[in-house]
């Protein structure tokens, strides 16, 4: 069976990682980039983890997992290198509501943690369902080539997309808005930037007359 895939926001939500290796590490930086309040249980740390919590990243408790640790979390991530420790973390989670993700052990997984693209506002999650990282690797490569614009000028192009919205739906009528949307977004690609307020207003002038 398919699995739905769902953008999460994890900014300010309490998360758990148990583990203090390569694989916690990658696991912390990736959920790190969406800025969640992060704790990382594990006896030991690689030294990237001490400079996480320095710059205030992260809180760290230098001890072996507790089951009380996961209270209040909303995700954790099971990455000790303990298969049988990662399989009861995930058994907690689960009896608890929490969603988890399992290093290496994909049937203990409730959640996985797709290859990502990112480019200023965008977001494009690659997963072949634990099939194959590789593949996932392999498709997030070739989506990174597609997309033509630099980060700054897609930045651009998505505020000045989302900024339009508004005055789009002030002035036109729902049935009118889609094919507006689609001009507005093939025309900023083909500058390469948003467009400025009197190229939105001639493009919404060209839509009134079309009514």
């Amino acid at each position: 069976m398919g699995e739905f895939p769902l953008f999460v926001d994890l900014e300010g939500v309490p998360c758990l990682i148990a583990g203090g290796g390569r694989v916690a590490l990658r696991k912390a930086r990736a959920l790190l980039a969406c800025a969640p309040r992060l704790t990382v249980a594990a006896p030991r740390f690689l030294p990237e983890f001490q400079a996480l919590e320095q710059a205030g990243k992260l809180r760290l408790l230098r001890r072996a997992f507790r089951p009380k640790d996961l209270e209040g979390n909303r995700l954790a991530v099971a990455a000790t290198g303990d298969r049988g420790v990662n399989r009861q973390i995930a058994a907690l989670c689960r009896a608890r509501g929490i969603l988890v993700n399992v290093a290496d052990d994909q049937e203990a997984c409730t959640c996985k943690f797709p290859a990502v693209v990112r480019r200023g506002g965008l977001t494009i999650g690659v997963s072949t369902g634990g099939a194959s990282p590789t593949a996932a690797r392999f498709f997030k490569e070739r989506i990174e080539a597609l997309i033509p614009a630099g980060e700054g000028e897609l930045a651009d192009i998505l505020d000045f997309l989302a900024r339009s919205r508004a005055q789009v739906r002030e002035r036109l009528p729902e049935g009118a808005r889609g094919p507006v949307f689609a001009a507005l977004f093939d025309r900023c690609m083909a500058l390469g930037r948003g467009l400025s307020g009197e190229e939105l207003e001639e493009v919404l002038k060209e839509a009134a007359r079309d009514e």
